[in-house]
């Protein structure tokens, strides 16, 4: 639902609301919030909530310590998880300057500006995410331990999946919150799973995938567990992916999908950085399930880009590369403005790889491009990009080491 102002001001006192979260996320991608009790809401939203942003990572770089925070009504949300009595608000905000003006770090903000200069040029985005990830059992001091919480593997039931009801109790939490899930099942690795999302705006399918690490990693921990995003925490198993889908709109009609995929594999190297941004990504990509080579295809799922049988509304490009450390916003953004490129360009499309890459021989392999194969290539290849440099502000590209 999308609300005013003040229909939220409504809201929480109607709702006997008394704390009210106010989130952002840092250049990373990680949630951050202040709470504030529910009195503060018309200060918040006449003149936002300042925070000291020397303390927060990649906004330390700005000379400027004091930022405000200046919540979007449109995106309250109750935390189902917390009482019912004195109950908790979440909203997100965008981080400005005392004076108003945007805050170069604010990467939300840099993906609405991307959907503006999609949208001037006739284009509507729709974004939907795939997102993997572990639970691992706590030790008697209640740490996380590398544990797997249970051993089955790819769709098994229960009793097998262990993990069944929790990701039950998530999906019914995130549906409590306005957030639909499509659906859930059990992956490859022991302990591992795997919830996908319904298409949703850009911004919102960002916001969307931030709730949805907080929801996971809240209900694992009420079920005495730990819920691990990482892209590699096991080294002999499948990875964690966020797999991202794609797909848009000119003038009331479908982009063909295929007509989305030359601009995405065109800027796919330099985009890695932020797709990919950890140590630990790289031990996932070219492994088990993960791509590493620049490759599509519409029949398997070894390929960088997969173009599913679908129809209707489900006609998209999948993008698999990326992984959970990856700021969805960021990730989205790039996104955006390599299709963009790619459509008003007319790239032509690239041969598709209708062979399973995982299984070919290296003589196959070696007329393929590949996906950076360390974050130090992924960073010099950044470093390298005009492309990024004219859609990302100094502070983010210092904040990636992309010089």
């Amino acid at each position: 639902m999308n609300y005013t102002p003040d229909e939220v001001l409504q809201y929480v006192l109607e709702e006997d609301v008394k704390f009210v979260r106010m989130a952002f996320c840092d250049i990373y991608g990680k949630q951050r919030n202040v709470a504030i009790m529910a009195g503060e809401l018309p200060r918040a939203f006449e003149h936002g909530i300042a925070f000291d942003a020397s303390a927060i990572s990649g906004f330390d770089m700005d000379a400027r310590s004091d930022l405000f925070l200046r919540p979007n009504a449109d995106t309250l949300k109750e935390l189902p998880w917390r009482p019912q009595s004195g109950r908790v608000a979440h909203m997100f905000c965008d981080v400005v300057h005392p004076d108003g003006t945007r805050f170069d770090g604010d990467t939300r903000a840099l993906l609405r500006a991307a959907v503006a200069e999609a949208a001037a040029k006739g284009y509507e985005f729709r974004f939907g995410t795939e997102m993997e990830f572990y639970l691992f059992k706590l030790d008697e001091q209640g740490r996380p331990t590398d544990e797997p919480f249970d051993t089955a593997g790819y769709m098994d039931v229960a009793p097998e999946d262990r993990g069944e009801n929790v990701r039950r109790e998530i999906c019914l939490t995130l549906e409590r919150m306005g957030i639909f899930p499509e659906s859930s099942h059990h992956e490859s690795g022991p302990g591992q799973n795997e919830i996908d999302f319904r298409y949703a705006q850009p911004v919102a399918a960002a916001d969307n995938a931030v709730v949805f690490r907080s929801v996971v990693r809240t209900i694992a921990a009420q079920n005495g567990l730990w819920a691990d995003f990482s892209p590699r925490p096991l080294a002999d198993h499948d990875g964690n992916g966020m797999h991202i889908n794609i797909s848009a709109v000119r003038g009331g009609a479908d982009v063909p999908p295929l007509k989305l995929v030359p601009g995405l594999m065109r800027r796919i190297p330099e985009m890695t950085r932020l797709l990919n941004p950890v140590e630990n990504s790289y031990a996932r990509l070219g492994r088990d399930k993960a791509p590493a080579y620049i490759t599509w295809s519409e029949e398997n799922r070894s390929q960088l880009v997969r173009v599913p049988a679908a129809a209707g509304e489900y006609k998209r490009v999948e993008l698999r590369s990326p992984d959970n450390a990856a700021n969805p916003y960021l990730a989205f953004a790039m996104m955006i403005h390599a299709c963009v490129e790619g459509l008003e360009e007319a790239l032509p499309l690239p041969e598709p790889t209708n062979i399973n890459l995982f299984r070919a021989d290296a003589a196959k392999l070696r007329i393929y491009d590949r996906l950076p194969a360390t974050l130090e290539e992924a960073s010099v290849l950044a470093s390298r990009s005009e492309f990024l440099r004219a859609h990302l502000p100094a502070q983010v590209l210092a904040a990636y080491d992309i010089r």
